[in-house]
């Protein structure tokens, strides 16, 4: 059996694809806090990584752990979302699911705050 869904190929698939990722962006800094608050941050931070990084590897690296806090955060509130459209009941399982996904979000924002701060170290105490 096929899904009626996956009947898009080429650059047809390329563009709803796009369009499906655009508004998933637009839901998670609509209807998520967190997320807005880490779009912000990477905003601000942006300039930063480019005057603290020396040369191309550090300023990926500050950016690339700026971004995977918000690649994170987006699956997290996949997962939210999706054990909401199920039920908003009580349950052991569902409560798993959404602790583990906001624990992913608690390493990704550790990793993050790691590599910034070992760049400031190395930028103020080295």
């Amino acid at each position: 059996m096929s899904n009626p869904h996956k009947g898009r190929t080429g650059i047809d698939r390329i563009i709803h694809a796009a369009g499906y990722s655009m508004s998933g962006l637009k839901a998670a800094y609509t209807g998520e806090s967190a997320f807005r608050q880490e779009v912000w941050l990477l905003i601000l931070a942006t300039p930063a990584a480019f005057w603290l990084g020396e040369g191309w590897v550090q300023v990926s690296l500050l950016l690339g752990s700026l971004l995977l806090v918000l690649i994170v955060e987006l699956l997290n509130s996949g997962i939210e979302a999706a054990i909401d459209r199920v039920s908003f009941e009580i349950h052991d399982l569902s409560k798993r699911a959404k602790d583990l996904a906001s624990a992913a979000v608690l390493l990704a924002l550790l990793l993050c705050v790691g590599v910034w701060g070992a760049a400031l170290w190395q930028r103020f105490m080295a």
